[in-house]
């Protein structure tokens, strides 16, 4: 799952030639796989505590095998969001809360923590195959044999999943909040949509493109103000069946536990961060420098590798260190790291020093990752850890669908305000010429590579000198707003850090194993 995801960012340009669509479309399917699993991890989650984990695991399987054979056959933007984005997105949320309770059910006290570094160590392997491998499927045959593999893997796991014991169940089976699963869908879904249509309809300012514009204002801050109001309903309703001596599809009194609570937004912003850039350093690698898939995935393997390696490294600093401490020294490494690539992504540098500032990034997420996972789950016990597990991975995918959205919307618009700026100050270019390209480019453009942008000057009749200025132009609007985008993830890590105070913070004692470190976690 992990895989498929990073591959396709390394795929951008291939998807958007081979379906003759543009990037913010592309951009929009990926934010949706993301979206779909925060839409429904919760509910999956409850379906585990009300069918038996290991049940609902293989019906995850089979949902999220399908998806892959049909996204495999994909022939539209249409069938590729249905089979990737839909059902492969339902197939995780039912598999994903069900594996961390199978875990947690399958193993004990140091055991469990070590099970829960392998599963982030396996993570961070396909982050780093993620790349090499979409590249590599993408550059010599098609993006698509990855979903084809993705079934036969499937099936493989599915004749082990016996060997699995199931999750014991304490109490009664809980039934299902329908109006719940509703209404924390819608919420989260328009809050996403209203981030990811930003670049299109203007944060505050309407542009053309803005379907309606209530009382003068951009329709993007309705959609997410309406989001926050459904989440807020979501909310009153699950406190309002707890007290009815209903099951609610989450009990809210878990979110006031300050570990889970703070692991919870460690996890969201870390998979805003990275998503984020995951989604951005293949636009300048793809249609700046002009690189294929495959040098792609090759450009971005130092972050894959420096994660995995700081990602097996950190469960064994959890034995000598505070949680806290090292949650905030991987936050702080990310934040470098974001400020490194400010500097780095430029076509005239070499490329030693890019490849050094993606290797830092890798290293503070991979401290990251190590840790939160399992402060989530020791922070509750048996009863508690399938919906600790829905809400885990909930935070997790609504960070990769926020971070892809959020990244991607200060990209595109920051490249149409980049590009109109520079035109209308470039001398070389006329005051006419550039009242036009203010006029098309008013409603936003596209991230394309410069020479599409020249080849669309010259069929619009301008001189060349006129179109080699437009491209200029085009191209250092281009790095500006990467650059902004980059900034941004910088900004969103050093904010991270203030949510970080309620971690476990105390120092294992002297002469303890590392592994009974999980034992300081707050029961």
């Amino acid at each position: 799952m992990v895989l498929d995801q990073s591959a396709m960012n390394v795929s951008i340009s291939a998807l958007v030639a081979d379906f003759d669509t543009t990037v913010t479309t592309i951009q929009a399917v990926i934010t949706l796989y993301c979206l779909v699993m925060a839409m429904f991890m919760l509910s999956g989650g409850k379906i585990g505590d009300i069918i038996g984990r290991r049940r609902t695991f293989v019906v995850g399987l089979v949902i999220y095998a399908c998806g892959s054979a049909l996204t495999a056959v994909a022939p539209s933007v249409a069938v590729l969001t249905l089979g990737w984005s839909v059902l492969e997105g339902l197939g995780a949320a039912l598999v994903l809360p069900a594996m961390v309770a199978l875990i947690a059910g399958n193993f004990e006290g140091a055991s469990r923590k070590v099970a829960y570094a392998v599963i982030g160590g396996v993570a961070g392997a396909g982050i780093a195959v993620g790349p090499i491998l979409g590249g590599w499927a993408t550059t010599e045959y098609s993006w698509r044999i990855i979903f084809a593999g993705e079934v036969l893997l499937v099936a493989l796991i599915l004749v082990m999943t016996p060997k699995v014991a199931d999750a014991a169940r304490t109490g009664p089976a809980p039934k299902l909040d329908i109006v719940g699963t509703v209404l924390s869908a819608a919420g989260l879904g328009l809050v996403v949509l209203g981030v990811l249509q930003s670049s299109t309809w203007g944060w505050v300012a309407p542009t053309d493109e803005s379907p309606v514009t209530p009382f003068g204002f951009s329709l993007t801050l309705f959609v997410i103000g309406f989001g926050v109001v459904l989440l807020w309903c979501f909310t009153a309703w699950q406190g309002r069946r707890e007290r009815g001596g209903r099951d609610p599809l989450v009990h809210l009194a878990l979110l006031k536990v300050a570990a889970l609570r703070s692991g919870l937004i460690g996890l969201f912003s870390q998979n805003l961060i990275l998503m984020g850039v995951f989604f951005t350093i293949p636009l300048y690698l793809q249609l700046v420098i002009g690189l294929d898939a495959l040098e792609t995935g090759l450009r971005m393997l130092p972050v894959s590798i420096t994660m995995f390696l700081a990602s097996a490294a950190g469960s064994r600093l959890s034995g000598r260190y505070p949680v806290r401490s090292i949650v905030r020294a991987g936050l702080a490494t990310a934040m470098v790291a974001a400020v490194l690539l400010l500097a780095t992504i430029d076509p005239e540098l070499d490329n030693s020093s890019f490849a050094w500032s993606m290797a830092v990034l890798g290293v503070g997420m991979g401290l990251i990752a190590s840790q939160l996972g399992n402060v989530v789950q020791s922070s509750v016990d048996a009863s508690g850890r399938g919906e600790a597990g829905g809400l885990q991975f909930t935070g997790q995918q609504l960070g990769s669908s926020l971070g892809v959205a959020l990244l991607g919307a200060i990209v595109l618009s920051g490249l149409t305000s980049a590009f109109v700026s520079n035109v209308s100050s470039d001398e070389r270019i006329s005051n006419a010429v550039s009242e036009q390209v203010g006029v098309a480019v008013g409603s936003g453009i596209d991230f394309v590579s410069a020479d599409q942008v020249g080849a669309a000057a010259q069929e619009a009749g301008l001189d060349d000198p006129t179109s080699e200025a437009l491209v200029d132009d085009y191209e250092a609007a281009q790095l500006q707003a990467l650059k902004a985008g980059l900034l941004a993830a910088a900004g969103l890590a050093m904010l991270s850090l203030a949510f970080t105070k309620d971690l476990p913070h105390e120092a294992p004692k002297k002469g303890r194993r590392a592994d009974d470190a999980d034992a300081q976690m707050p029961a």
